[in-house]
């Protein structure tokens, strides 16, 4: 005797997403009463500034990156490329200055290119330059700290600095099992015109929902720690240097600005000297909360715990050599 068993019905987000919206008309005196509260209102505003910061950018990273995996072939990367990784290194960083990435834009376009054969120092490198020392962060240095041109040098020397040497120090002793299996997985070559405009299109989709996701994780921990943390404790910060460089240094990990716009919270940060300010600047484009989440969910977390911390390590030094070259100490 058999019968026939119905296949389980799943639930799907859309059916979610509709019960979430019935609840909250009918509760929504009750959640107005909750969230009314200046702590919240602060968090909601900076929940929605990073996101929408990050995100234009973000979908300018995954077109990229969709139009590398769809019509640049591995083997044209590797002609284009010198063999040597201390060559290629360089030409990654310079790469960066001409391509206006954000962050979280660049990570997508480093797991691209990683997929496309290109060596992973390469990929690491234009991970770190791209946000960092394209032209737009740099006029945002600029117009932020008007009269100070040896900012916008410092932050250009001491973010390709940081940079070229994490893409040295990967060469030497970086590991391709350190990557997540998604991230080594080879592209197929492109087929006949249709069918890359058919890669392109899934691969941007696919690309802007894996780092979209781990956009809103890294943009709630941001907003959540702008009000942890009180405003009057960076003021306290103008007469200790060495104590301002390392607050500044983990502030700019917990905040999570966009590059673009980070120079001009640091601007406004006038009671602290200016090398404090430079090593926010550095450090912010290459390590914060929600890129660290990008890098996890997109390159693999074995990677991004050895990542996160080495990359800290060497910002923050190359923020300090190059303020004390250009700026001419902690003034």
């Amino acid at each position: 005797m058999t019968s026939d068993v119905l296949p389980r019905r799943r639930i799907t987000s859309l059916e979610v997403l509709c019960v979430l919206l019935v609840l909250a008309l009918v509760g929504q005196n009750w959640l107005t009463g909750v969230l009314d509260v200046p702590a919240v209102r602060t968090g909601a505003t900076v929940f929605v500034a990073v996101c929408v910061q990050a995100l234009p950018f973000l979908v300018l990273g995954v077109l990229v990156s969709g139009a590398i995996a769809a019509f640049v072939s591995a083997d044209a990367l590797r002609r284009l490329l010198p063999r040597r990784p201390a060559l290629a290194v360089p030409v990654a960083g310079i790469a960066g200055v001409a391509l206006p990435n954000c962050e979280c834009a660049a990570v997508p376009v480093a797991r691209r290119l990683i997929q496309q054969e290109v060596p992973p120092a390469v990929a690491v490198t234009f991970l770190l330059a791209a946000p960092a020392v394209n032209p737009i962060v740099l006029v945002a240095t600029v117009v932020a700290f008007p009269g100070e041109p040896a900012m916008v040098l410092a932050r250009f020397a001491g973010s390709l600095a940081t940079a070229l040497v994490m893409g040295s120090l990967w060469a030497r002793w970086g590991r391709m099992e350190w990557f997540a299996e998604r991230a080594l997985r080879r592209l197929p070559p492109p087929g006949d015109t249709r069918s890359r405009w058919v890669t392109f299109a899934e691969t941007a989709r696919q690309d802007l929902v894996d780092a979209g996701g781990f956009l809103v994780i890294g943009g709630l921990t941001a907003a959540v720690l702008n009000v942890v943390v009180p405003r009057s404790w960076i003021d306290t910060l103008g007469d200790q240097i060495l104590l301002g460089i390392l607050v500044m240094a983990v502030l700019a990990v917990l905040l999570s600005l966009c590059s673009e716009a980070d120079a001009f919270v640091a601007a406004s940060l006038s009671a602290l000297p200016l090398l404090p300010r430079l090593v926010f600047l550095v450090v912010g484009p290459a390590i914060d909360l929600k890129l660290f989440t990008l890098q996890a969910g997109t390159l693999g977390r074995r990677f991004a715990v050895r990542f996160a911390p080495l990359t800290f390590v060497v910002a923050v030094l190359c923020a300090i050599i190059a303020g004390g070259l250009v700026l001419g100490g902690p003034r």
